[in-house]
């Protein structure tokens, strides 16, 4: 489905998930590239953005993307602690996605308005995001930690959960994750590749946005 969501509305992470049937994680570490990458996804209908925090140019991209490309959704990824929520808002995101959970993290994506969708690898890690209100999950790292088949499992006791994975997931293994009815929506490098992004081949790119759109639940 195509979400019809504002770009200056608040954000829930169950909207961030429906966007598209994947959310791209990016790694940038040229500023120059942020604008023309954050451009050619949403030419291909690609435009909730994940940006990590894995690079010391990643918080001046999220503010570039912000600031130069409305129409995208930029979120932080990599969001580990209560300063890189804090960081990231300031620098224009919408919304953060972490590779794991704790309480103090959850409690600061509140505090600063972000959208989070925390990660989970365990029935312990779901348990604890669910205590603390969270509804809207990541399987992280997707395929070492079970892939579909642990998917599956969780459906009958965590029936109310719904799912991003990532981790290992590619054009290749996301309609088998997408099949599934606690699945939203999959995470992945795959429409960013670094040879793309090195060689400033936004067609490319724009056309591996385009063509998640076969992916579509």
């Amino acid at each position: 489905m195509t979400s019809t969501i504002s770009t200056n509305a608040g954000l829930t992470a169950l909207q961030v998930m429906q966007d598209a049937p994947v959310i791209p994680v990016i790694v940038l570490n040229d500023v120059a590239h942020a604008v023309p990458m954050a451009r050619a996804l949403v030419a291909g209908g690609v435009r909730m953005l994940e940006v990590t925090l894995r690079t010391p140019q990643a918080l001046a991209c999220i503010e570039a993307i912000a600031r130069e490309v409305p129409e995208a959704v930029v979120g932080a990824g990599t969001v580990r602690s209560r300063a890189d929520a804090q960081s990231a808002a300031r620098a224009g995101a919408r919304f953060a996605v972490s590779p794991g959970y704790t309480s103090a993290v959850g409690q600061a994506c509140r505090d600063v308005g972000l959208a989070l969708l925390p990660g989970v690898a365990t029935g312990s890690e779901i348990m604890m995001a669910q205590e603390d209100g969270f509804t809207e999950l990541k399987f992280f790292p997707a395929m070492q930690a079970g892939g579909p088949a642990m998917l599956k499992a969780w459906s009958g006791p965590f029936f109310d959960v719904r799912f991003c994975p990532t981790g290992g997931v590619s054009l290749q293994n996301a309609g088998e994750f997408l099949a599934l009815p606690n699945v939203v929506c999959v995470g992945g490098s795959w429409l960013v590749p670094a040879d793309a992004m090195a060689a400033g081949d936004w067609k490319r790119i724009t056309q591996l946005a385009a063509d998640t759109s076969s992916l579509r639940k």
